[in-house]
């Protein structure tokens, strides 16, 4: 019997349909896979020191993936430890920000009344209201809030439990990834979990180098321009510069604001060229040399990927979406039907040159000496 193919609306149409149920399942289950898939990343991290700790040290596979997630919780908590720190020296500033803050307000209300004829009572009545609806809802804000903060302790008490979970039990899920399929792709299939370890273990890792790297530069710059609270700066561009794009205009805009506040108007344009050369500098010279181009994902796709990540799981989304593009770019590149989305993920590679192969023609007579 001749098998009949499908016409392309019909395989278009099915192909809509799976992309809107998966989008659906990912926002109901946000609360579940979101930390799984974290932690699935943190365990590909982790992966060699508990497998060093189980054949040097002849450490059980519990008790490995144990002591390796408690070392994470240790890197983690110094890190929050030293943050809290510098925020702590920042709300002793406080005052001094209040008080930058109202003489910039002052500045601003004799703008608005000098440009557009609104004198200084209309506007305080308007602020007025608008402080008045403020409170009205405060009720509302704090309780968003509070549900935020339980949210996120409920994400990291799942995020660590998955890492242990899935480190001791890698095994299992490596022979039912490769018993799943049938039999002639076996092989296939073990390549390509073993390239998705072995990259992504480098991307990861390049990412961190990249994060230090940005981090060190920025404390360098800012101290060098004499900005306060350099250290807490250069931590915060750090960790916001693993969001691509909007990390940095995140991390820009605190700067900014804490210079202003702090120094005044006048070192402000200083930082922001500083944050220009910075991104430039990480965007053209330290992403394609550490970070490595063996996953690089275009700019385009990078950017819808943030965007859909951030509407489906929030923050959380914006972390993971480039990772698991890169997942996906991997198994695209090895699995012949699906190549094409591989390059449409993909960078543009650029052609070969030509190298000019130059011909003697001239023949050389070589005489003895006497």
């Amino acid at each position: 019997m001749k098998n009949i193919s499908p016409p392309f609306y019909a395989k278009l149409a099915l192909v809509l349909f799976s992309i809107i149920c998966l989008g659906y399942l990912a926002i109901l289950g946000h609360s579940l896979l979101a930390p799984l898939l974290a932690s699935f990343l943190l365990a590909l991290l982790l992966l060699p020191l508990a497998n060093f700790l189980e054949k040097k040290w002849r450490f059980k596979r519990s008790l490995a993936s144990i002591v390796s997630v408690i070392i994470m919780i240790a890197v983690i908590a110094c890190i929050m430890l030293f943050l809290a720190s510098q925020l702590t020296d920042l709300g002793q500033d406080w005052p001094l920000l209040k008080q930058q803050a109202i003489h910039s307000f002052e500045s601003l209300q004799v703008w608005v009344s000098h440009t557009f004829n609104v004198n200084a009572h209309k506007q305080i009545d308007y602020l007025k209201d608008s402080a008045t609806s403020a409170l009205a809802s405060s009720a509302t804000v704090l309780g968003a809030t509070l549900m935020t903060l339980s949210s996120t302790l409920l994400f990291l008490a799942f995020l660590l439990l998955f890492t242990f979970f899935i480190l001791n039990y890698r095994r299992i899920l490596f022979t039912f990834l490769i018993t799943v399929f049938k039999e002639e792709h076996a092989e296939k299939v073990k390549q390509i979990v073993e390239q998705i370890q072995y990259i992504i273990k480098r991307y990861i890792l390049g990412l961190f180098l990249q994060m230090l790297i940005v981090t060190t530069l920025t404390i360098v710059v800012l101290s060098l321009l004499g900005v306060k609270y350099a250290v807490l700066l250069g931590l915060i561009t750090g960790i916001f510069n693993l969001v691509p794009y909007i990390g940095i205009f995140s991390s820009l805009l605190i700067s900014v604001l804490i210079t202003f506040a702090t120094a005044g108007a006048a070192k402000v344009l200083f930082v922001l060229i500083a944050y220009v050369a910075i991104h430039a500098l990480d965007g053209n010279i330290l992403m394609p040399l550490v970070v490595g181009s063996k996953v690089k994902i275009n700019a385009l796709f990078a950017f819808i990927g943030i965007v859909v990540g951030e509407m489906l799981w929030g923050i959380s989304g914006m972390f993971l979406c480039i990772p698991y593009l890169a997942i996906l770019k991997i198994i695209f590149d090895r699995v012949d039907e699906l190549k094409p989305w591989g390059i449409l993920l993909g960078e543009q590679e650029k052609p070969e040159r030509k190298r000019k192969v130059y011909r003697i023609t001239k023949k050389i007579k070589l005489e003895e000496p006497e």
